[in-house]
């Protein structure tokens, strides 16, 4: 049983950096395919970011490219994501997804002055 935990989420001000972890229990991490949902308050979860298991393909939502970026390490059962120039759009609850059907319990990310 794989367990996501979601952390690294709060309150920054607009134009302001915030970077996200994902931490995963068991096996399985370094096989699989991972990503970064958010789901703003009203509206539907949507994708964000993916990485391949070995990191070597990234893909982002037109919506964060070139502000967000998408690692992980391996070794430490970890994912992350590097949120930069933050604007208020981007607040929702952030979750961590493996491939396929794996999700944390999502973290809150606030962007307001």
């Amino acid at each position: 049983q794989v367990q996501l935990v979601e952390s690294g989420g709060g309150l920054v001000q607009p134009g302001g950096s915030l970077r996200l972890s994902c931490a995963a229990s068991g096996s399985i991490f370094t096989f699989k395919p991972m990503g970064w949902y958010r789901q703003a308050p009203g509206k539907e979860r949507e994708f964000v970011a993916f990485i391949s298991p070995g990191g070597s393909t990234t893909n982002y939502a037109d919506s964060v490219r070139g502000r967000f970026t998408i690692y992980r390490e391996n070794a430490k059962n970890s994912g992350y994501l590097q949120m930069n120039s933050l604007k208020p759009e981007d607040t929702a609850v952030y979750y961590c997804n493996l491939y396929p059907n794996h999700w944390g319990k999502g973290t809150l990310v606030t962007v307001s002055s």
